[in-house]
C-alpha cells in the first residue's frame, strides 16, 4: 500500500509537467478505464505483500453497548469487575492474552448468571428453611428439592427451561446446523453478557459510568454470594442440619451444654 502510493504520487508529479494537448489526456482516459494487464496486476500484489506486518491498521468501529466499547488493550477486554484491594484477579487465566472476545462474553456471561442464582439461593436457603412450607417440606435445603410433589417440580422445571431458551434467543447467534462450529458457544455481536432485557423496577442505569459501577457491584454480590453458597450447601452435607441449626448445635458446644441432650437414637438433631 505505501509503495502504490509512493508510485501514484511520482506519476501525478511528472504529469503535471508534461504538455497538455487533447491526445495525451485521450490517451490517458483511455488507459484509465482500460482492463489492468496481468503484469500491473502481479506488481500490485507484490507490493502489498511487501507491507511489513508491524504496520497497525486501523480497528473497526464499534458500536458501544450499555456504554462499553471491547477494547483488546485492556484486561477482560475492558469489562467492569475490578475493584481494590485485589484490581484485576485471574489466577487461572480465563481472560489471559490471546482469548478471544467471544468466550470473554461468554465467561461473564456464566459469571453473571451463576452470581444472580446463587444471591437468590443464598436467599432461598435462608427462607426455605425457616418458613413453612405449602407443601410440608421440612429440613435442610438440600433435602428439600425431592420432597415436592410431582406437578409443583415439574412446574418449576419447566418455567426454568423456559426462562433458559428465551435467555439463548436473546443473547446467542442462532445455530447452523449445517456448519454448526460456526455458531457453537457464540454470542450476538450487540449482546452485553447478563443483559437479557428484564428489569421490572427500573434499576439500571443509562449512563455508561453509572452502569459500570452497578455491573461491579452486582459482580462483587453474586461472586461473595456463590461462595456462600457453596458454604451452606457443604455445611447441610456434612452435618445435615439447617443453617440456623448448625449455630444452635454450636452456641450450645460452646456454652458446655451437651447438643444431643434429648435427641432419641439415630436421630439428628
Amino acid at each position: 500500500m505505501i509503495k502504490l502510493a509512493i508510485l501514484s504520487a511520482t506519476i501525478a508529479t511528472t504529469a503535471a509537467f508534461a504538455p497538455s494537448n487533447r491526445a495525451s489526456l485521450s490517451s490517458t482516459t483511455s488507459a484509465l478505464y482500460s482492463t489492468p494487464t496481468e503484469e500491473a496486476v502481479a506488481l500490485a500484489e507484490e507490493a502489498v505483500s511487501d507491507i511489513p506486518a508491524d504496520i497497525s491498521q486501523p480497528a473497526p468501529a464499534v458500536k458501544p453497548i450499555n456504554g462499553w466499547v471491547p477494547d483488546e488493550s485492556r484486561a477482560c477486554y475492558g469489562l467492569p469487575g475490578v475493584v481494590a484491594p485485589t484490581g484485576y484477579f485471574d489466577p487461572l487465566g480465563f481472560a489471559q492474552s490471546g482469548i478471544t472476545l467471544n468466550e470473554i462474553k461468554r465467561n461473564r456471561e456464566a459469571e453473571v448468571m451463576h452470581g444472580r442464582v446463587a444471591m437468590i439461593a443464598c436467599l432461598g436457603y435462608i427462607a426455605g428453611e425457616q418458613l413453612p412450607s405449602p407443601f410440608g417440606i421440612t429440613g435442610p435445603a438440600n433435602d428439600q428439592l425431592q420432597q415436592m410433589p410431582a406437578i409443583p417440580f415439574t412446574m418449576l422445571a419447566s418455567a426454568i427451561a423456559a426462562f433458559e431458551i428465551r435467555r439463548a434467543q436473546i443473547g446467542w447467534v442462532e445455530p447452523d446446523f449445517g456448519d454448526w462450529t460456526k455458531t457453537l458457544w457464540k454470542l450476538r455481536d450487540n449482546y452485553y453478557p447478563g443483559d437479557v432485557g428484564f428489569d421490572p423496577l427500573g434499576f439500571k442505569p443509562t449512563n455508561a459510568k453509572d452502569f459500570a459501577n452497578m455491573q461491579t457491584k452486582e459482580l462483587q454480590n453474586g461472586r461473595l454470594a456463590m461462595i456462600g453458597w457453596a458454604g451452606m450447601c457443604a455445611q447441610e452435607l456434612v452435618n445435615h442440619r439447617t443453617i440456623f441449626g448448625t449455630i444452635d448445635f454450636y452456641q450450645k458446644v460452646y456454652a458446655g451444654v451437651n447438643p444431643y441432650e434429648g435427641c432419641a437414637d439415630g436421630v439428628i438433631c
